[in-house]
């Protein structure tokens, strides 16, 4: 992961609405990469996902797709083709974690 001091410390108050869960005011994206990255790639727009792509390395991104299990296989199978990396590397696409998912929200 890259050093803080390289990655955006507020979030675009354009943003603001797809952190409806907490006070974007106090989100500072620096601390906890990953989970700014997931959320905006899965519940964000075309905007949200154009900032998160120009803000943050490839590799973080590709990191976040590669751990993060709570994308939506919607989400992830395109988000792996847009990286070109291997479904089999998207978490949310392991066979194991759809089957359990599955059984959670059967929709």
């Amino acid at each position: 992961m890259p050093p803080e001091t390289s990655l955006p410390t507020t979030l675009p108050t354009s943003l603001y609405r797809f952190f409806w869960d907490t006070d974007p005011i106090q989100i500072n994206p620096s601390k906890n990469p990953m989970h700014i990255i997931h959320r905006l790639l899965d519940k964000g727009d075309i905007n949200a996902a154009r900032w998160v792509i120009q803000t943050f390395p490839k590799d973080l991104i590709i990191q976040t797709l590669k751990k993060e299990k709570d994308f939506s296989p919607w989400n992830g199978t395109f988000w792996s083709a847009y990286f070109g990396i291997s479904q089999k590397e998207v978490a949310c696409l392991e066979p194991s974690y759809r089957t359990w998912r599955q059984k959670l929200w059967p929709y």
